[in-house]
């Protein structure tokens, strides 16, 4: 069996980390290995545990979740970061998505998405309510109507759209070499050159995009 999902809760409030603890630990899949009460300790424990993924709260003392989120990538860049909130609007989530968290789960929906949202994260891929969703596609469509996105697509050769789309879907280096029958050397290549055209700086902001664009369903792109 694969080993399960290494979760540190970080929530300022103890008996959402007892909620969520509770919750957690009826899956086979998920160890919860860790608690901390504000974005300090949340940084000190990441750094310590090392876990798979991090729930994290946004608002919290001391330091609050978004900078947490920023320098736990930065120091831990193995762990995933998945921002669990109250908060709905868009103004909360880009600055999540540009601080490098890979899911934003709304605690109101917490025992019907948290699971999945860490089974997603937790194999390098992200997760948006569908609201959020629909938030970043606007905000691409937007981009597009001015051209910046468009042109950057264009850019990408037919194989550079391949990995693009299977970089995104979770795919390892290793799996998308075999799939396209290159080495993994060469897709590490390809993947370099994708992030530059795009103007991308994290596979977060690389899944962000192709959700946005449509790359992550059966139809056309």
């Amino acid at each position: 069996m694969d080993r399960p999902i290494r979760v540190l809760l970080v929530d300022d409030h103890r008996v959402v980390r007892l909620g969520l603890r509770t919750l957690l630990e009826s899956e086979f899949d998920i160890d919860v290995i860790g608690e901390a009460g504000n974005g300090v300790e949340a940084v000190a424990a990441a750094q310590a545990l090392l876990p798979t993924v991090v729930v994290m709260d946004i608002s919290m003392p001391e330091m609050d979740g978004l900078e947490a989120t920023r320098r736990i990538r930065a120091t831990c860049p193995d762990t995933h970061i998945l921002i669990l909130t109250v908060h709905a609007q868009e103004r909360y989530l880009f600055p999540v998505l540009k601080a490098g968290g890979s899911g934003y789960v709304l605690k109101s929906t917490v025992d019907t998405e948290l699971i999945e949202a860490i089974r997603a994260v937790a194999t390098g891929g992200a997760f948006l309510y569908p609201s959020a969703q629909r938030m970043v596609l606007e905000d691409y469509l937007a981009r597009t109507r001015s051209g910046a996105e468009q042109d950057a697509y264009e850019r990408l050769s037919e194989r550079e759209r391949e990995v693009l789309k299977l970089l995104a879907l979770g795919h390892t280096a290793a799996e998308i070499a075999e799939q396209l029958s290159l080495s993994p050397k060469s897709v590490e290549t390809y993947r370099a050159r994708i992030m530059e055209k795009l103007d991308l700086d994290s596979r977060p902001a690389l899944v962000k995009y192709a959700l946005a664009r449509g790359l992550l369903t059966d139809g056309p792109n």
